[in-house]
């Protein structure tokens, strides 16, 4: 039972760091180094930030 509320917790933290990051203008983005294709990948970690 932990690990499904350890998953949709975690669901949920991915869900609200995306829609706060697309919630930034297209030149935030671009200051942070991010492409807006690119949220959930970064969120994710799949995608480091240089």
């Amino acid at each position: 039972m932990k690990s499904v509320f350890k998953t949709l917790q975690a669901s949920r933290a991915h869900s609200k760091a995306c829609n706060e990051l697309s919630r930034l203008s297209d030149r935030e983005l671009a200051d942070l180094g991010i492409y807006r294709a690119d949220i959930p990948s970064v969120v994710a970690g799949h995608r480091r930030l240089d």
